[in-house]
């Protein structure tokens, strides 16, 4: 068991992502507790959490260290661009190949996908491995984060009559109350209890984890009690899982071409290949949570990002490697 797990971490694949696979599974075979509504229900207890999730976000924020952070701004810039411009622009080309109400359902999950930030922990983990610039790393995946709170509601927005999702009036409600109170709350408490996220950094981890797993659990109940998923085969996730790899594959390629043209060093360019191409799944569930809040949509809204998250760890673990050999 040991040297299984061994070889499963070495090709990116952890506890944490058998456990999103686990949670889909029992929402299939037992989604009862999953549908139940009520102030201790999943889904309440999963909001609560959210906000709990962007409050320590906000603490793990150093503003003096985000304005140090902004002499390499060419670098900066090549990453946001690609992030919140370059992705979601992909993302609209494929539209018109989505033509059932279906379809447009699982477009708009591409789409939010897309329109999210990077994610913070892994990009530097891939950074690190790779021998890139750690510190352009984490700044670029903390503004990043910082910057989606406002850019992926934004983007997703414009195509909210997609499917059947919640009131603007309480999304932008929710946002504010669940979002960016807990994350300005937390950035000015960073001076004071800042320490206390690197202490119990681990703890935090765990935390976000079972808020995700409750979040999927609770979003795929509701999908499969509705039966949305009946319709889609073993052959069409594959394609789509496919399609997650090759829009991973033609950001890489961008974005390293992109740092070929500005003459980027080593480092950086690592950097910006790994934060430019990641997408936050701690985000991505958490927003899905407030922007399609009792939908039933919601499970297809997140399959892609789950798909994607889950191929980007295993590809970028095993390029970073390979550059990390050839360094």
């Amino acid at each position: 068991m040991e040297r299984i797990q061994q070889v499963l971490s070495r090709i990116g694949l952890d506890g944490f992502l058998l456990a999103i696979v686990a949670m889909v599974v029992l929402a299939y075979f037992i989604p009862g507790p999953g549908i139940v509504q009520g102030p201790f229900s999943v889904e309440a207890i999963a909001n609560y959490g959210v906000t709990g999730v962007f409050f320590f976000y906000g603490l793990k924020l150093n503003r003096e260290k985000l304005k140090q952070g902004l002499a390499n701004w060419r670098m900066h810039v090549v990453v946001q661009t690609t992030t919140f411009v370059i992705f979601p622009l992909l993302a609209l080309l494929v539209k018109p190949l989505f033509i059932t109400e279906n379809a447009n359902y699982l477009w708009l999950g591409i789409f939010f996908l897309a329109a999210l930030p990077s994610t913070v922990s892994s990009s530097v983990v891939m950074v690190s491995i790779a021998g890139g610039n750690i510190p352009a790393a984490i700044f670029n995946a903390s503004i990043s984060a910082l910057i989606g709170v406002v850019a992926t509601p934004l983007w997703v927005g414009l195509f909210m009559n997609a499917g059947a999702v919640s009131d603007p009036g309480s999304i932008v409600l929710k946002l504010t109350m669940q979002v960016l109170v807990p994350v300005i709350g937390g950035m000015l408490l960073n001076k004071r209890f800042g320490a206390l996220t690197d202490k119990y950094k681990k703890q935090l981890q765990q935390f976000d984890q079972s808020v995700i797993l409750m979040i999927i659990y609770a979003s795929f109940c509701k999908s499969f009690t509705l039966h949305l998923f009946d319709h889609m085969s073993w052959p069409g996730i594959i394609l789509l899982a496919a399609g997650m790899l090759s829009l991973f594959g033609i950001i890489m390629l961008f974005v390293k071409f992109i740092s070929g043209l500005l003459s980027f060093n080593r480092e950086d360019t690592i950097t910006v290949m790994f934060c430019g191409s990641k997408k936050s799944l701690v985000q991505g569930t958490v927003m899905a949570g407030i922007l399609f809040t009792g939908s039933s949509i919601t499970g297809y809204i997140l399959l892609p990002l789950m798909l994607y998250h889950a191929l980007q760890i295993v590809a970028a673990s095993l390029l970073a490697r390979r550059m990390a050999i050839e360094k």
